[in-house]
């Protein structure tokens, strides 16, 4: 048995894969991909196969696989400070990340509240909300709003708040349903703040907060809508005393344009923010799990009180770890030293020309970008094509999972020209393996 294939074997034994249907992977309709090791924009397997890798290990690695500065980082802070509870003790990677997070809104937000994961995240901005309305003496403001084919997570709330039926259906008995109304990325994006506003004049003193997906709804299919609209529930949302929670997860982090994808609605004088912002995934290049929650100081000052019971009541073993914030202050100085945000377009103008043949190929329609994220929607009769597709370009050595019928690009932000045409040309190849 050759390594790959007895490291897999291995897996299967003693492995429970994340969202995964292990039996496609026991009868290898969808392969369990062995790596060994990670460099730059690669992946390699036991056996020196190597694959680009085109969605950035699940929307995480911004800045390519061990990089220097970033790895470095990590090893000075490891000889320094390992881990610490943050619960009464404090140290200066959390302090440091949690001020630059602030300064990126101008100061607006701030007050960095720290977890691991994205839907710990969503949790967070839920039971703030909920429980800043409780202070407040608000107790009937506790549902929320979320939008037709959201994703906010997988944990109980974070379901709650999520309109994807494969997430939901099979745990309904244990989620408390929230209100889901039309998605901006449906094909009447006025009738849908219409429907809102009416809802809102209708309910409001019953909500706490509406969450959504700034410009992409990623694992929804990647529908994506217009800055302007998210300025217009802003303005709702201020109306009727309802709390704004921007979850930016998988489209912060510069991957829409704009570090925030909310920064894209705010008016001429920088005013428009949420009142929560969640973040996570791209935050430490890809190296560590880390989520935070951004706030404004009202809701802050909200909790301060001499009883226990005012205080916000969420915690975990691992929040404001030393080696993840440092990680994400090494990452969040590439941004600046490789002006990344305009790097970006630059680069993301000529992967779009790249993937011109792509998008005109017979079977493709509704190619669309947002930033540095890409999609299309596949017509095709195999019912299994994500499958179909996800071997065929791991076959051509590019790493791509589409969701459904829907392709899509979230690639690192370090890709030469010579990767760039390789994925591009090699995606466009396994698009006509995967149809054949």
């Amino acid at each position: 048995m050759s390594a790959p294939d007895s490291l897999v074997s291995r897996s299967l034994a003693a492995v429970w894969h994340p969202c995964s249907q292990m039996q496609w992977h026991a009868d290898q309709s969808l392969p369990l991909l062995a790596v060994s090791r990670a460099q730059g924009a690669w992946l390699y397997g036991p056996d020196g196969q190597r694959y680009l890798d085109g969605i950035s290990s699940w929307w995480t690695n911004l800045f390519g696989h061990s990089h220097p500065h970033i790895v470095q980082a990590l090893r000075d802070q490891l000889d320094t400070l390992d881990h610490v509870m943050l619960a009464g003790f404090t140290h200066e990677p959390v302090v440091a990340l949690s001020e630059r997070l602030s300064a990126l809104t101008g100061g607006r937000l701030g007050h960095a509240f720290y977890a691991s994961d994205g839907a710990s995240a969503t949790e967070i901005a839920l039971k703030m909300s909920l429980h800043y309305w409780r202070n407040c003496g608000q107790t009937g403001k506790n549902e929320f709003i979320c939008f037709a084919g959201s994703y906010h997570g997988e944990t109980v709330g974070a379901l709650a708040v999520t309109d994807v039926a494969l997430f939901r259906d099979a745990y309904a008995p244990m989620v408390r349903g929230a209100h889901v109304l039309p998605s901006p990325a449906g094909e009447n994006p006025q009738q849908a703040l219409a429907d809102l506003a009416a809802f809102l004049d209708a309910h409001h003193a019953r909500i706490a907060a509406l969450i959504v997906e700034p410009r992409v709804q990623c694992a929804g299919g990647f529908a994506m809508h217009d800055a302007r609209w998210l300025a217009e529930v802003r303005a709702l949302c201020d109306r009727h005393r309802v709390h704004l929670i921007a979850d930016e997860i998988a489209v912060g982090c510069g991957r829409t344009g704009t570090f925030f994808a909310c920064e894209q609605s705010l008016d001429a004088d920088g005013e428009g923010w949420p009142d929560f912002i969640c973040l996570s995934k791209g935050i430490t290049g890809g190296t560590l799990p880390l989520s935070l929650v951004l706030s404004r100081p009202d809701i802050y000052t909200a909790f301060l009180d001499d009883t226990m019971a005012r205080g916000f009541l969420h915690s975990h073993s691992y929040t404001g770890n030393p080696l993840a914030c440092r990680a994400a202050l090494a990452t969040l100085e590439l941004f600046d030293a490789l002006d990344i945000l305009a790097r970006n377009r630059v680069w993301g103008d000529h992967f779009t020309d790249a993937l011109a043949p792509l998008a005109a190929h017979a079977s493709v329609s509704r190619f669309r970008r947002a930033g540095m994220i890409w999609a299309a929607d596949i017509d095709t009769p195999h019912a299994d094509f994500s499958r179909r597709y996800y071997r065929a370009a791991l076959a051509r050595e590019v790493l791509l999972r589409p969701i459904g019928n829907t392709l899509y690009f979230m690639p690192p932000y370090i890709l030469d020209p010579d990767q760039t045409s390789v994925l591009a040309e090699r995606a466009l190849a396994a698009l006509d393996a995967a149809l054949a």
